[in-house]
This record gives structure tokens, C-alpha cells and sequence, in this order.
């Protein structure tokens, strides 16, 4: 959906980017990276279709996408 903006259940085009809150510290969705609580979080932005109801999560930049590389890959 991030890239086609389409919904690839339904089609739909009724897309919407729902942001990470930076000052929303505990809960949404988020990676975090370190053992300290609330120290390198990764946000994770949702897409979400209106009509359908379908989500998709992503990690929109490489720096974060490379930091869990680092922390959780092989």
C-alpha cells in the first residue's frame, strides 16, 4: 500500500499513513533496540486501508531498517 497506494485486498485507494508519535513513548508499534526502556526506538508507520480494514506495517528509513539489522540479524 506504501508503494502502489492501493490496498491489495480490496483495491481501494482510500489509503492512510498513520505516523508514529514521537512523545508516545510505551506503546504503539515499535522496535526497540536497546535493553534500556524508551532509549532507540524504532517506529513503525501503518498504512491502513479504510474500507477493508487491511494494515501493513513498515520501517520507512534505511538508517532504522539497518539498526535492526545490527541488533536482531544473523
Amino acid at each position: 500500500m506504501k508503494n502502489t497506494k492501493r490496498c491489495p485486498k480490496c483495491s481501494s485507494k482510500n489509503i492512510v499513513r498513520v505516523p508514529d508519535h514521537q512523545y508516545r513513548h510505551a506503546s504503539g508499534n515499535n522496535i526497540y533496540t536497546s535493553t534500556f526502556t524508551l532509549m532507540k526506538k524504532i517506529p513503525v508507520i501503518r498504512y491502513v486501508c479504510c474500507d477493508c480494514g487491511y494494515v501493513e506495517n513498515w520501517v520507512e528509513a534505511g538508517r532504522e531498517r539497518d539498526e535492526i539489522r545490527r541488533t536482531f540479524g544473523s
